[in-house]
Order: structure tokens, then C-alpha cells, then sequence
């Protein structure tokens, strides 16, 4: 394992530093997020989604435009079903309240902000119980990767905006200004700036506004207002 990976590992494995990260964490926050649902559309959902690291005890459907993406994520078995279409035609695909959760990771970035909105308003019919967006914190560069066209960023979706949207929202990936494309850390030394980044996870996750990411939850007594 490399170095500085494995020290970082070590410092996290402490009993008081593992207890306090295990809180903090984003999958940790996931997983409570998706309480309470039995059935969960995943939009945008990739190769590798979120729910790859979550004990299923849910139906699950996968939607995404990319098919080498979808074909991987079958492989994995991260998925009951899918779906290869663009997700602003979900309306024509799935009627109102169809899903307990609907689940945007790392996807609403990818629309311009009038498709975005517009995808948000598709996504409050069809979601019965729950909305969980995961999403760069204010506008982030991007361009394309992995031979996909639609890795490209083309908007931005601030903590605040998503306040104001009817949101709780939690941070993530430490301080905002640590990190730069990709989720890379910017400054070297990158042991010491990864774990001070790592570390601002303590600060962020009540402070959202100064997160590189945002994790936000929207439950359906809260929707439509």
C-alpha cells in the first residue's frame, strides 16, 4: 500500500479518530439518508454508484445515458434493474410517487442550470418519501473523462441554494479551497494537506457553505413547498 495512504489509515484506525470519522463519513450519512425506503431510483447512476458500498434491503432501479457504464454496473450487481436513457425522460418512463427515494449522485452538475431545474421538478413527482442529491459544492471545472461525454461540469448547486430549496444539506470533502478537480488535494506537501483536509471534515459537515461537497436530503413533508 502506498506510504502515505497507509499512514493516514493508521491514524484513522485510533479508537477515538475511527468513532469520529465513522460519524462524519459520507457513506455513513448515506445510509441514513435512504432509511425508511424500499424502493430507490438512482439517476445517473454509473459504473460504480453509492449504493456499491450499502447492505441492500431495498429495490433498486439505475438509470443512465452511458451504456458501458450501465454494463459495468451490472456486472457488480449494484442494481435489481436498469434503464439506459437520458434522465430528463424519466417523466415519460415513471409515473408519480414510483419510487420511495430518488437518488442524484454526482449528476445535477452535469445539466446546465435550466435542465437541472427542470429534472428537479420531474424528480419531486416521482419521489414518495425522499430526495438525496450528492453534488460539488458551488460550481466546480470538470471536462470530459473516461470517454464520457457527460462527465463534463456545466453548473454549479451551492449549500445555500439548496437550503433555500427545501434541503437539509451536510458537507463533505473538507474545506472547499483544499481540494481542486477531481477532488484533488492542491497543496503539497499532500500527506500533511490530506489529513488537515481530512480533519475539516469536522468543521464542514455543520458548515456546508465552506464544503468542497454537499450531501443533501430532502423528505417529502418538504416537498413541493
Amino acid at each position: 500500500m502506498n506510504v502515505k495512504l497507509q499512514t493516514i489509515k493508521i491514524i484513522k484506525s485510533t479508537p477515538l479518530i475511527r468513532n469520529v470519522f465513522e460519524y462524519f463519513h459520507f457513506h455513513s450519512q448515506f445510509k441514513k439518508a435512504l432509511i425508511g425506503c424500499e424502493t430507490i431510483l438512482d439517476l445517473g447512476c454509473g459504473s460504480d454508484s453509492s449504493f456499491a458500498s450499502v447492505s441492500k434491503n431495498f429495490h433498486s432501479v439505475g438509470v443512465d445515458a452511458f451504456l458501458p457504464a450501465i454494463e459495468e454496473s451490472k456486472k457488480k450487481g449494484i442494481h435489481n434493474e436498469y434503464f439506459c436513457m437520458d434522465i430528463m425522460d424519466i417523466d415519460k418512463q415513471f409515473e408519480k410517487d414510483s419510487f420511495d427515494g430518488v437518488l442524484l449522485g454526482d449528476v445535477i452538475e452535469h445539466l446546465d442550470k435550466e435542465q437541472g431545474v427542470m429534472l428537479l421538478e420531474k424528480i419531486e413527482n416521482i419521489a414518495k418519501k425522499k430526495i438525496v442529491i450528492f453534488t460539488p459544492n458551488g460550481f466546480l471545472h470538470q471536462g470530459i473523462h473516461y470517454q464520457n461525454p457527460w462527465q463534463e461540469h456545466k453548473s454549479g448547486w451551492s449549500a445555500d441554494e439548496m437550503v433555500g430549496r427545501g434541503f437539509k444539506v451536510i458537507g463533505f470533502g473538507g474545506v472547499k479551497s483544499l481540494r481542486t478537480e477531481l477532488s484533488k488535494i492542491k497543496y503539497r506537501p499532500y500527506l500533511l494537506w490530506r489529513v488537515i483536509s481530512e480533519l475539516s471534515e469536522l468543521f464542514v459537515r455543520d458548515f456546508p457553505k465552506h464544503a468542497f461537497s454537499i450531501l443533501c436530503i430532502k423528505e417529502k413533508a418538504n416537498i413541493n413547498k
